[in-house]
């Protein structure tokens, strides 16, 4: 039984039931028959280990897949504490896994992946190379968990799979009933209780997550850790790292809770443009996030690892490969081949972990010197490595090569401090001649190694090329041709820098003042996150979330109201181009973006009121304002919709051949659903919102959050003709 701990008190006491919340988007209940946890987002292991949780015995598999990018069914971690560290499997137990027949069909599928890796067949269809497909298959069956005659354990054999028939499911003398969407029942004895976990909105990681206030400045060549704890840490993050290079992001995996960590280092999504993919690990590759970026991210990584990635996802959230494929880009990288990415050197690696894992050097040359910091990845301890050598299992060429990363001279060496199972030995780098080394995936520094090895924990920064304002040229460049949809005119993109201030700001800083004089500036957010807030002289209006890429100022500069009416604060630490007013109004007028830009402004109230694009940030609704247009049906007119245009009514009552039109439906042509065509009435005038269906097409392409959001749209909407949803799966 578990240990109730004080900071997590009983959320209710139903007779014999005692209900704790380990983490948001999770229940656990506890009585004499066992004890069920439902819902398993992220990291959920580190509040169960908060909260004392000494065994659990049921995992109830959720309804809803996701929450604002957060996964809800992470077993993986789960299933390491009970094998690992409660120690059922070898005390004989199986954990019991209850959920519709589907879903666990997936989860058993998804865990395979993380577990044992790739078969044979699906390496070979990968085009893998002999060599490293044999080694990693062999080093998998080495550290696979095996029964008493040295077989390797099939992830199914770890479960008791208990499918809800007829909405119920018994576990001992524990039923389960599935009430509703996420709601469920449980009766034991003389105690029935209800489980709810639709009363958690939002889910956000089981520990503190301590934010930056001062900004940092982006450098030419650096990392910042996100987090560098390992899984069973239970108040620090998991392992994710932050590589900038002149000034643009690339995530070296993706962290569960990835846009609080992000939030918290003021590090806005627009700013990253890739993520080095190591290996599936949840507590590495929690890759829902990825799906909501507002422009595809390039994914750099093996052709295998980014396979079992696009099969992770698709089983997370029950969709199929080639919905998920959409909202991914490919870079493919070979071990023991260098890419140049954009001028940075990328040199991939083969690591010794339990399922296909890499790791890399990234390079750059500043002033005709070479400055390079390796990422190990998740790898074995070396003593391990040259035994598995020894006995044939993994290549000399693997073993060799990571003993040169471990004596090579970087300018920062991070590697896998983590001396578990299947992690490395902080020992490895006594004899590195790297200027700097840091380890992950460890808590505590043995004193031997203090005085010469340091931890990357949440918030560091490791600095190899210093940054100037230079570094934001391109940024200006960038973002300016993203807000105009056109490329910025030449000569007055350097009559603007010319002029040009770079200005930080503290988070909670006031940047604009509501009421105030515009005094002659314009302002591009550069890094971070912003907030427009309006108060009424009653009460604070929230009225918009701005980051990186987006401008502020404009409105004021084209309507010449000289006034802000709102204010802007940074919610993070910020970075701001400021521009002058005038030389930004005379670009404006002579290119004639005038009219252009006051309908922008018109559009954008209407979109953000739409409820199919509730949920999309500022940079994805501005370029939806790019290309919808407002169409004003007058009273007693009509108008042909026909399957050229997607159409949303904006304001107004209107109908379509007759049956009403409502604002939270859609018409004519219907991205990922059936036309709905004919002519539009009013009687009393309405406005429509038309967007060209080739051009919408081409941003939900561009676009991962809004392609994403519509997908759940359609979902919800039961439309008929929905094709990616995923059913019953082989495990393998």
């Amino acid at each position: 039984m578990a240990i109730i701990h004080p900071r997590f008190p009983a959320i209710a006491q139903v007779g014999e039931h005692t209900i704790v919340q380990p983490c948001a988007g999770s229940r656990l209940l506890e009585d004499s028959n066992g004890t069920l946890l439902f819902g398993q987002p992220p990291e959920v292991l580190k509040g169960l280990l908060q909260h004392g949780t000494s065994r659990f015995d049921t995992l109830v598999l959720p309804d809803i897949r996701e929450k604002g990018g957060a996964q809800t069914n992470s077993l993986e971690f789960p299933l390491y504490f009970f094998l690992f560290v409660s120690k059922g499997y070898a005390e004989g137990r199986r954990l019991n896994l209850v959920g519709e027949e589907a879903d666990i069909s997936q989860a058993l599928r998804l865990l395979r992946f993380t577990l044992l890796g790739p078969t044979r067949d699906e390496l070979t269809e990968w085009r893998t190379e002999s060599g490293l497909k044999d080694e990693w298959l062999a080093v998998a069956i080495e550290l696979a968990l095996k029964d008493k005659q040295g077989k390797v354990i099939p992830v199914e054999d770890f479960f008791n799979a208990i499918p809800f028939v007829n909405g119920s499911a018994w576990v001992g003398d524990q039923q389960i009933k599935h009430i509703d969407t996420d709601v469920f029942e449980v009766s034991s004895t003389a105690t029935t209780s209800r489980i709810d976990l639709n009363d958690d909105i939002t889910i956000a990681p089981p520990y503190s997550v301590q934010p930056d206030y001062v900004p940092g400045g982006l450098v030419k060549l650096g990392i910042e850790v996100l987090g560098g704890a390992s899984g069973f840490t239970p108040d620090e993050p998991c392992t994710g790292l932050a590589l900038c290079y002149n000034g643009e992001y690339l995530l070296i995996d993706c962290i569960p809770y990835l846009d609080h960590h992000l939030f918290a280092r003021g590090i806005s999504k627009n700013q990253i443009g890739a993520i080095f993919l190591t290996h599936l690990h949840d507590d590495h590759a929690a890759l829902v996030p990825l799906l909501l970026m507002p422009k595809r991210v390039e994914i750099i990584t093996t052709v295998e690892i980014f396979n079992m990635a696009v099969e992770k996802i698709a089983l997370s959230i029950g969709w199929t490969t080639d919905a998920v494929a959409e909202h991914l880009r490919l870079v493919e990288v070979t071990p023991g081949e260098t890419l140049n990415y954009y001028g940075l050197t990328i040199d991939t690696h083969v690591t010794v972990h339990s399922i296909p894992t890499i790791g890399a050097t990234f390079s750059a040359v500043h002033k005709g010197i070479e400055r390079d910091l390796c990422i190990v990845g998740d790898n074995h301890s070396m003593t391990t490595v040259r035994e598995m050598t020894k006995r044939g299992i993994v290549r000399q060429s693997t073993t060799s090569n990571l003993e040169r990363l471990y004596a090579d001279r970087f300018s920062l060496l991070v590697a896998d401090g983590g001396a578990g199972a299947i992690h490395g030995d902080p020992a490895d780098a006594m004899e590195s001649n790297a200027d700097r080394v840091i380890f992950v995936h460890v808590d505590e520094l043995d004193t031997q190694f203090n005085t010469s090895f340091s931890l990357a924990t949440s918030g560091k920064r490791y600095t190899v090329l210093e940054g100037d304002n230079s570094i934001y040229t391109s940024q200006i460049n960038h973002y300016l041709t993203e807000w105009l949809g056109r490329p910025f005119p030449n000569r007055w993109m350097r009559s603007l820098l010319a002029e040009e201030e770079i200005r930080r700001y503290n988070a909670d800083d006031v940047i604009i003042v509501q009421n105030a004089s515009t005094q002659g500036f314009v302002y591009l957010i550069l890094t971070g996150y912003c907030e427009v807030v309006r108060h009424d002289g009653e009460q604070l209006h929230r009225q918009a979330k701005l980051q990186a890429g987006d401008v502020v100022g404009e409105m004021a500069v084209i309507t010449g109201s000289g006034t802000r009416n709102a204010s802007v604060i940074a919610q993070t630490p910020v970075t701001l181009c400021v521009f002058a007013e005038e030389t930004f109004r005379s670009f404006i007028r002579s290119e004639g973006f005038q009219d252009q830009l006051l309908s922008r402004w018109a559009m954008r109230p209407l979109i953000a009121a739409q409820p199919q694009f509730a949920d999309l940030n500022s940079t994805v609704s501005d370029k939806l304002c790019q290309i919808g247009e407002l169409k004003k049906v007058a009273p007693g007119e009509s108008f042909k919709l026909t399957s050229d245009n997607w159409c949303l009514l904006a304001s107004g009552e209107a109908s379509l051949d007759g049956a009403g039109m409502h604002n939270e439906y859609d018409y004519g042509w219907r991205p990922l659903a059936r036309d709905l065509t004919g002519t539009i009435t009013s009687d009393t005038g309405c406005d429509l919102i038309l967007f060209d269906r080739k051009l919408f097409e081409r941003l939900r392409l561009e676009s991962p959050l809004l392609n994403f959001q519509l997908r759940k749209l359609r979902i919800a909407q039961q439309e008929p003709d929905i094709n990616w949803l995923l059913g019953k799966v082989s495990i393998n």
